[in-house]
């Protein structure tokens, strides 16, 4: 017999779980018996906060849940942060913890890392926490977890051990079966695809749920020559392709896009104001006839929608695809798509125009490369408008949720799910602050990543806003540390630049050849 803290190690392992981002303490020390022996990694982060964030930018990059161990109480409520931006964005994440005594729970008796509820605040984040009671509870546990990933909306769920059932006799546990999604009525996808063939001016919106759908995004778009808008998580879908419109509907070129299309299809994306309202208008720009790929039934519920098609976004893309007409359209999609994409970039204002042409040199210095951002002014000019190079290849916490410190470890993460690529941290000063001891994991792990640090001595998105509101700055500049001492004392190179295309190309290939981080800091006027 196996403990239950080893067999719920075997269980991960045979999920196909490769690495888990975790800090042990005392509350944990049974989950950690089996890890040695399997060929699991496990990352030590700097703090719980770290860890979560790690697990979020794994699971953007692989497309498979990313995994996080922490202590109970303090090391559970440091997750909460990193798993509500997963839920904002629909990314899968476990997280494990452990808890008190059976015993104990809810006693008020004065335990270490006591909490009142560990398991109904978790829940209040988690799109499932549950508890395993018993060693008989690991399976169907773990089954239920699975199966969530599998087939229903993507997010952070969480499991908890009491410290009483991690050391007892568990049998092993078998892999849990993927579970198919639900998949809609043949008539339904047969009438979306008349739709669709019909219009006249059809248009696809792109959300996060379709980051790792590009072929088929693609061969859908050109079949029926409609330009495709991308949101922030769907950046890195279309690159270069003439239909693409890598621009956000918040923009009003984009805007009047949506509203003179006839029929629109709008694939996996929620509306949410961050990408469709971020100026306050009033709302999204509506469809005027609005076909939806949605997973979640709550999620498809919460708007007004012609033809609801629920499940998966691949299979249903193909599925799309297979009863359209063979030959391809022509519906003017590429002059529309040209001409949004020229108006939406001419909205940029100076300052925005001259960080957007900043991102494409880098970019273009470092093909293929995953840009990992934090809420930082160069990250809000690139989710306006952007066109990058990789699918699932250009994410930040600027939208929904909005957590700051996000990027280094999401950097971090994003470097273990595809150690092959180039990794290139964009970050302001402030946000950096959030989490920068995470920069020593970099440093243990020897990871090939570029910290890029945008110094303007401020929380400048912020200071921005009071002014334009009448408001006297206050609270908005905090000193920032001098990085070049940061940087040395981890161990990494430095460069230090202004912000110029130029200087920071060359900087980056003056680091070409360290195999480990590096970090450049981008001065600005303060």
């Amino acid at each position: 017999m196996t403990t239950v803290g080893e067999a719920l190690v075997k269980a991960l392992e045979a999920q196909g779980v490769d690495t888990v981002f975790g800090i042990p303490g005392v509350h944990t020390v049974e989950l950690y018996r089996g890890l040695a022996g399997s060929g699991i990694r496990h990352v030590t982060p700097r703090h719980e906060q770290g860890a979560g964030f790690m697990a979020d930018g794994y699971a953007r990059v692989s497309g498979r849940p990313g995994v996080a161990f922490v202590i109970t109480g303090p090391g559970l409520m440091n997750t909460i942060t990193p798993m509500a931006q997963a839920r904002a964005d629909s990314i899968p994440m476990l997280v494990i913890s452990g808890v008190n005594r059976r015993d104990t729970l809810g006693k008020g008796l004065g335990h270490l890392h006591e909490m009142p509820d560990q398991l109904g605040v978790a829940s209040l984040v988690a799109l499932s926490a549950e508890r395993v009671t018993t060693a008989a509870d690991l399976a169907p546990v773990l089954d239920r977890v699975w199966s969530g990933f599998s087939s229903e909306r993507p997010g952070p769920r969480q499991i908890e051990v009491p410290l009483d059932v991690m050391p007892l006799d568990a049998s092993p546990v078998a892999p849990s079966p993927e579970k198919a999604s639900d998949f809609p009525r043949a008539a339904d996808i047969a009438r979306a695809a008349a739709m669709l063939a019909d219009a006249t001016a059809p248009l696809i919106l792109a959300g996060g749920g379709a980051r790792f759908g590009d072929t088929a995004l693609r061969a859908l778009a050109n079949r029926i020559d409609a330009p495709v808008v991308q949101t922030v998580n769907a950046r890195g879908l279309m690159h270069g392709d003439p239909l693409s419109v890598p621009a956000s509907p918040s923009l009003e070129a984009v805007r009047r896009l949506i509203e003179q299309a006839d029929v629109v299809l709008a694939v996996g994306t929620e509306f949410g104001p961050t990408d469709y309202d971020m100026y306050g208008r009033g709302g999204a720009p509506w469809p005027k006839q609005l076909i939806r790929i949605e997973i979640d039934t709550e999620q498809m519920a919460r708007h007004p929608v012609d033809l609801p098609l629920c499940g998966r976004s691949g299979p249903l893309l193909d599925a799309l695809l297979s009863l359209l007409p063979a030959a391809e359209a022509c519906k003017n999609g590429a002059t529309r798509a040209e001409a949004t994409r020229k108006a939406a970039r001419a909205e940029l204002d100076p300052a925005m125009t001259a960080q957007l042409e900043l991102l494409e040199a880098l970019r273009d210095a470092v093909p293929g490369a995953i840009m990992v951002g934090d809420s930082t002014q160069v990250i809000y000019a690139g989710n306006l408008y952007y066109d990058h190079d990789r699918p699932a290849g250009w994410f930040n916490a600027a939208t929904g949720y909005g957590a700051l410190g996000f990027s280094i470890p999401a950097a971090i993460g994003a470097c273990f799910a595809c150690p092959d690529a180039h990794v290139l941290c964009l970050c302001g000063d402030g946000g950096a602050q959030f989490t920068l001891p995470e920069l020593m994991t970099a440093v243990d792990e020897n990871l090939p990543i570029r910290f890029l640090i945008w110094n303007n001595h401020a929380y400048g998105e912020i200071a921005s806003s009071m002014e334009a509101a009448g408001i006297e700055v206050v609270g908005c500049h905090p000193t920032p540390p001098d990085f070049e001492h940061i940087a040395r004392a981890c161990g990494m190179p430095f460069r230090r630049v202004a912000m110029k295309p130029g200087e920071v190309v060359g900087a980056l290939r003056d680091l070409q050849a360290i195999a480990g981080p590096a970090m450049i800091e981008i001065t600005m006027p303060s």
